[in-house]
This record gives C-alpha cells, structure tokens and sequence, in this order.
C-alpha cells in the first residue's frame, strides 16, 4: 500500500518554521459526529478500479475483460504459486489460501492495470496514485501479468490517449473531455525542433547515421553484463526493446540539450529511469564521436504536461 498525494495533504499537518517538510505537527483531525464515515483505502480502489474498468482506456468491454481473465486465471495461480515456492525455498507447509492477508488487486484487476500500462494510457506512476498501490508492488504486478499475456498471444494495441495526470484521467472519465493533446504521435511531437534544436530532416539523418553503431553498442553492452552470448529462451529472445533505436536517440538528444529531466523522459516514453539512462550512455559516446554539440535548451522543463504545452499545435518553428 502506498498513501496518495490528496490524502497526505488532507492531514491536517502544521510545518515548523525550520525544514517544515521534515518537521511538523500532526494536529488531531477535527470530529464530527453528524459526517458520514470517510471511506476505507480499500473501498475508494474499488471504486476506481471501476471507473478504469472503461471501454474507451481498455480497448474491450467489460465482458471481454472478464473472458481475458477466466482464460488467464489458471496461468495466474500456477505463477502464483511458483513466486511463492521460490520465495520460501521449498513447498507450502499450510494449506493454500490468504492467511488473512487479502491481496491489494485480484486477478481480475491485475490484467486491467496491465492493460491500461500496456495501451500507454498513463504511466505506472499514475496508477500508483490513483490506486494507493506502492512501486514495488505495481511493478511486479505489471511484469507478471505481461508476461503472461505474451505467453498467451493476447496483442494488446496502444491508444492515442495520453494522461499524465490522475486528474485529468479521471477528469475524462467524467467528461469524456481530453484535457490535454492524445499521444498520436508522441515522437512526432517530441521531434519538434523548438525542443530538439535540429530540424525534422537533420534529426531524421542523425537517427539513421547513428541506427547500426547504437545497436552494436548496446548488444555489447548486454554481452558484457550476461558475461556472454544469448541462451535460448532469455528475455532478449522474447521481449522486443521497451523503446527503439529511433527513439533513443531523441530522447539522448532531449537529454543532451537538457529540454527536460530524465523522469519527465521516463514517463513520456513509458520505461523506467533506468532505461532512458541505458539510452543516453549508449548514444552519448556516438554523439561526440561525430563532434555533434548542440546548444542547451533556454527552458528545463520538469513536468510532462509543461513540456507538452510548449509545443506549438499547429506547424513547426522554423529551424
């Protein structure tokens, strides 16, 4: 479980006058007698779970969601149970069940959060607020239930949705009014030469100067960290890169010019940290071979909605 923003700032917190974000008093929550009780963590996610539950950010209906997860629902107890087997280090010594330990997502709900990760509809760091789950715990659910889908051969289609935001999800819910531009196509927005500081055509030569070397540099990369070649049945023999080599080149030179910071990366394009980090270290070293240099961005942005904002709607700057 984690504790949503709008819940901590619900608290009624006094902030001392020195480091107040680290010194504070928690005062008594003022009682009312006639209030109706707030409802409990675990009814306000049910209640989300099922606003989510939305053909239009699911790309199915209701009744084919709960098909997905029938024919899911026996891979999904065996994984479950082969976590645990690993975990303890042998066999169950207790019968099965939840030892009063009730699961944050059923396994119903673990295939709708995937889903709306998986479409790109918002980012994990979304669903993690909306659902008061914490990363850890969204991260592996995301990673089980992946997984189990491509076992499966269930293609899942990205939307042209894009919230950065749980208000402006839930905003859309309520509405069907998007708040901000869809995603389509979020490289073609990002490619813009206000943010790049390279015209469509120059960046376009720059990405396919640098396609070849940047994907030898990374196959090396992840030789040296197997310590070898590729077994049979390993993650690079399954899963296709989480972003493609177009891609990491913008996002190098996004990094480069210091447009915005690495999370604002992270969440646009969907992957971890990590990734765009992987991205710009293996990118970087070409950009400086080919004396590439551009000038920093005027403006660092550190939200996503701020940098999308910035782009004009309708044609390009001149470059």
């Amino acid at each position: 479980m984690a504790i949503s923003k709008a819940r901590m700032q619900a608290l009624p917190i006094e902030p001392h006058p020195v480091r107040g974000t680290w010194n504070y008093t928690l005062r008594p929550a003022p009682t009312d007698q006639t209030a109706a009780p707030a409802p409990s963590p675990a009814t306000e996610r049910a209640t989300v779970l099922e606003m989510l539950d939305d053909p239009r950010l699911t790309g199915m209906t209701s009744g084919d969601l709960d098909t997905l997860a029938e024919k899911l629902a026996t891979a999904q107890r065996a994984q479950w149970e082969q976590q645990r087997y690993e975990a303890r280090g042998g066999p169950r010594r207790q019968r099965p069940g939840t030892h009063g330990k009730k699961p944050l997502l059923n396994s119903r709900d673990r295939i709708l959060v995937t889903l709306l990760y998986l479409r790109r509809v918002c980012s994990q760091r979304v669903l993690r607020e909306m659902l008061e789950i914490n990363d850890r715990t969204m991260s592996q659910v995301v990673t089980d239930t992946r997984l189990l889908l491509r076992e499966h051969k269930v293609s899942i289609e990205t939307t042209t949705l894009l919230f950065s935001t749980p208000d402006e999800l839930l905003a859309f819910l309520r509405t069907g009014q998007l708040a901000s531009r869809s995603r389509e196509p979020l490289p073609e927005i990002l490619s813009d030469p206000a943010l790049t500081g390279l015209s469509r055509t120059d960046l376009a030569t720059l990405v396919d100067r640098l396609a070849l070397r940047q994907a030898a540099r990374v196959e090396r990369r992840r030789h040296q960290q197997r310590g070898g070649p590729r077994q049979p049945g390993t993650r690079g023999g399954v899963f296709p890169q989480k972003i493609g080599d177009a891609e990491r080149v913008l996002a190098a030179v996004l990094f480069h010019r210091r447009v915005c910071t690495g999370e604002v990366l992270a969440e646009l394009f969907q992957v971890s940290r990590r990734t765009i980090g992987n991205a710009f270290l293996d990118v970087r070293p070409l950009l400086e071979e080919d004396g590439f240099h551009l000038e920093p961005a005027p403006r660092k942005y550190r939200t996503v909605g701020a940098l999308l904002a910035s782009v004009p709607q309708q044609g390009d700057p001149p470059s």
